[in-house]
């Protein structure tokens, strides 16, 4: 650099300011499917908490009985491992499905998005549609400006109570849950969950909506290491639609020197994210196709073949192979081996589920005392076996044990362990002191159901002989 140059400071945010972003409503085939998702994950959610199974409630996670009850299953903390392999199912599925379409979760199914889509709808149907919204947050402050904006936020914050006490609903149970919020008596507990989870679908889904997408969700960063070149999606066809101009309707774009892009900007007003697809595949597209429905409108009203946006992949694009090879190319290493994977998880978890014993059996040694004379010379050891009856019928156990010749089992009367309940149940097991040497003699207890003899459990320990 010159001895005489000077250097010009430059001045760098490092947070943007929002922009408001005001979605325009669009309807289509992409649309449809987007509002049948929302509609059937939203009556699962709000539904399943009120279903009855067994004289009780069919989906209820008991924390303090440590009990989690799905229709005819309950589950323990010990069985925890169901639950490791649920998440990694689902983890799997996301992989596969991102390498398949891109965000078709965060698109459709996300509870970020499907709260956001209901906000909108209530925005729509008390404000109007994206112009409305956009003269009425520009007028001054009115009394009808206030109602409306009060009726909006009362109805979303209304909506966001619901949710937070389904929510919390499925952790109390909820005819219990209502009883207590119809008298006023809701403990401190309930109160601050349906408070907080009904904040945080307020600020979530009503004032920061993309912002979560954009800033917050971590899978938008790295979602781009599961594309590759034969992902599908959202593309605009720049080969197709450049140059971009304004044509009147019926008009040949060929013509002009223009391609099918009408630059009317649709495909950004129906963004919920605010971005242009235009300029390519961005972090920020959720994947929702609203562009796709948008485009395609304006396509059919100018005489336009369809899909100028559309799914495709960058190679069906770039021309290196015809849009009608798209699905053959969906058979590719990496998402057969996420099938491959996904497939062997979903049967082993679908294997453990239905080769599960509704029984368990924990067995504790007495620690006062390690071994015992009897009055008429035996060795005795004493244990507690903890019963567990993971089905929702009382159930009656015989206990015996083996494993050394002579053991003896002190009382061995069949016990009835209560539906889903756990016994703690006190056993002495003796032996002649001639029959075994001094010191630890591996044993095992066998818990098994007189009804049922495909319910049963064994379980080892030791026995000691001084």
């Amino acid at each position: 650099m010159p001895p005489d140059a000077v250097s010009t400071p430059v001045e760098t945010e490092l947070y943007e300011v929002r922009r408001a972003i005001y979605p325009r409503a669009v309807h289509g085939w992409f649309a449809g499917w987007r509002v049948a998702l929302v509609l059937a994950t939203q009556l699962l959610y709000y539904g399943a908490a009120w279903l009855e199974w067994n004289g009780r409630q069919a989906v209820l996670f008991d924390l303090a009985a440590r009990k989690f009850y799905i229709f005819g299953l309950v589950f323990w903390p010990q069985d925890f491992i169901f639950l490791t392999t649920l998440l990694v199912i689902s983890a799997l599925s996301l992989f596969l499905f991102t390498a398949l379409a891109g965000r078709l979760w965060c698109g459709y199914a996300c509870p970020q998005t499907v709260y956001t889509e209901i906000f909108m709808w209530i925005e729509r149907a008390v404000e109007g549609d994206r112009l409305r919204r956009m003269k009425l947050d520009a007028q001054p402050a009115s009394a009808r400006k206030l109602r409306l904006k009060a009726l909006k936020h009362a109805l979303w914050i209304a909506f966001a109570l619901w949710t937070g006490f389904t929510f919390v609903g499925y952790f109390t149970p909820i005819h219990t849950l209502a009883h207590e919020a119809a008298a006023l008596t809701l403990g401190p507990w309930e109160s601050f969950w349906i408070l907080f989870y009904g904040l945080a679908t307020y600020g979530n889904a009503g004032w920061m909506r993309e912002q979560v997408c954009k800033y917050m969700c971590p899978y938008a960063r790295f979602q781009s290491v599961m594309f590759d070149s034969d992902t599908l999606v959202i593309t605009y066809d720049a080969r197709r639609g450049e140059p971009r101009g304004s044509r009147s309707r019926g008009a040949d774009p060929r013509q002009a020197g223009l391609g099918d892009c009408v630059d009317c900007g649709i495909c950004v007003q129906v963004c919920p994210t605010g971005i242009d697809i235009r300029r390519g595949l961005q972090y920020e597209c959720i994947g929702c196709a609203a562009c796709i429905d948008g485009c395609d409108q304006v396509m059919d009203k100018m005489g336009y073949a369809r899909g100028l946006i559309r799914y495709s992949t960058e190679n069906a694009v770039l021309g290196r192979y015809r849009e009608g090879e798209i699905l053959r190319r969906v058979l590719r290493p990496r998402t057969l081996v996420y099938g491959a994977i996904l497939v062997a998880v979903t049967c082993a978890f679908l294997a453990l589920l239905y080769l599960r014993v509704p029984l368990k059996v924990d067995v504790i040694r007495d620690r006062a005392t390690l071994t015992r004379e009897t009055a008429d010379g035996l060795i005795e050891n004493v244990y507690r076996l903890q019963l567990m009856n993971t089905t929702e019928q009382a159930r009656e156990f015989a206990i015996t044990a083996d494993g050394i010749k002579g053991l003896q089992l002190v009382a061995p009367l069949p016990v009835t362990v209560p539906a889903a309940a756990t016994l703690s149940v006190p056993v002495a097991l003796r032996i002649d002191p001639q029959a075994a040497a001094p010191g630890s003699h591996p044993i095992r207890f066998h818990v098994e159901d007189r009804a049922d003899a495909r319910i049963r459990a064994d379980e080892k320990s030791v026995f000691y002989v001084r």
